[in-house]
This record gives structure tokens, C-alpha cells and sequence, in this order.
């Protein structure tokens, strides 16, 4: 019903945001990454959104990126994966991974995500593997191992999912400084800098 909602970002939560349009205050549940895209109250925004009807519930869930939200939109259509599990996932590993993770079959980084055990990893796997390698950015059978490790490597290996080439990210990322950066800090640095190259 609504694709997106352009507005003043009015209140920031733990979970969720309220962005106000022409007087209506839209309470807007979202992830984590994206709550710290939408930190500054006061700011004009725009969310991607989707609605959520069900008998005892209406709501909206909404992202800072198109991407995400379709990474939500792929979580919620598994089977067992409802609003709140797909947002935890989202919360607990960033989206940019996350086609990585599926596309590769990483069962126990998924396990690692608030709510999801087992048997839901591998039916999220199972299900949506082949989706994560159709879109556009994932080219999952020409990513190699990251020569980089740890939170270097996890950020490599995000980048080369959104279509980077691997000696392009890992150039990008081996210039910068990265004293206390975490893996997000460190994806959204490097892609700044080649967006700009």
C-alpha cells in the first residue's frame, strides 16, 4: 500500500522510528542499521516501507534502502519467518552480509542472528539461496576466500556481494584507517570512497 514515506523524522527507539508527514505521526518498525541512518530527529527522510495486516495486527515496517527492504520482503516469504525475526536478523547482521552468508550456505552465521535456531537457518537457506544469487549485486560463484580476516575479511566479502571487485574493496579498504571501526563502519566508509572513485 505505501512503496515509501518522505518526511520529518519526528522519534528515535530501540526498534522503531516515527516519521511525521502532513500532521500524521507514522510509527515505522525497523532494524538497527537502520536505525542509525535515522538518528537525528528533525532531519527530512524517506523510508521504504511495507505493510504488515494480519487479524491482530496492522503495522509498518520500513528501511533506510530499497535493498534492505527487499532483503525483509525475502526473510518474511520463508516459511516460519515472521515481522519480528526478519527485523532481528536485520538487526544482528547487516543486509550487505547477509546475501553473503545465504548464498554461501553459512549456517551457523545465521544461527548467530536474535531468534533464529537451527532448523530456521536451514530452511532459510534452503529457500532463498538461489534467490540471493539472482539478484543483481550477488555474484556469489566469483567470490574467493578474503585474503583479509576478521572484521577486514567480513567487510570484503560484503562489498564484493554488492558487485565490487574483490581487489577494487580490498584497495579501498586496506587505505583506510580502521582504529575502533566495526564491520558496518567499515562497509559504509569504503563505500563512500568508491562511489567516489
Amino acid at each position: 500500500m505505501f512503496d515509501y514515506i518522505k518526511g520529518t523524522l519526528n522519534h528515535v527507539e530501540s526498534d522503531f522510528i516515527v516519521v511525521e508527514n502532513q500532521g500524521i505521526g507514522y510509527k515505522i518498525a525497523t532494524s538497527t542499521p537502520s536505525i542509525s541512518d535515522f538518528s537525528s530527529p528533525g532531519e527530512a527522510v524517506v523510508v521504504y516501507t511495507e505493510m504488515i495486516v494480519r487479524e491482530d495486527l496492522i503495522a509498518l515496517v520500513g528501511f533506510s534502502t530499497r535493498d534492505e527492504l527487499h532483503m525483509f520482503q525475502l526473510l518474511t516469504a520463508v516459511s516460519g519467518v515472521g515481522t519480528k525475526v526478519a527485523i532481528g536478523i536485520l538487526s544482528s547482521i547487516p543486509f550487505t552480509q547477509l546475501a553473503f552468508i545465504i548464498g554461501t550456505g553459512d549456517i551457523k552465521a545465521l544461527t548467530s542472528a536474535h531468534g533464529v535456531g537451527k532448523k530456521t537457518a536451514e530452511r532459510i537457506v534452503l529457500e532463498l539461496k538461489d534467490k540471493v544469487a539472482k539478484l543483481g549485486h550477488v555474484g556469489l560463484d566469483s567470490i574467493d576466500t578474503p585474503t583479509l580476516v576478521g572484521d577486514q575479511g567480513d567487510a570484503l566479502a560484503a562489498l564484493v556481494t554488492l558487485g565490487y571487485t574483490k581487489s577494487e574493496a580490498q584497495g579501498v579498504i586496506k587505505s583506510m584507517d580502521l582504529a575502533g571501526m566495526s564491520v558496518e563502519d567499515i562497509i559504509k566508509s569504503a563505500l563512500r570512497k568508491l562511489m567516489t572513485q
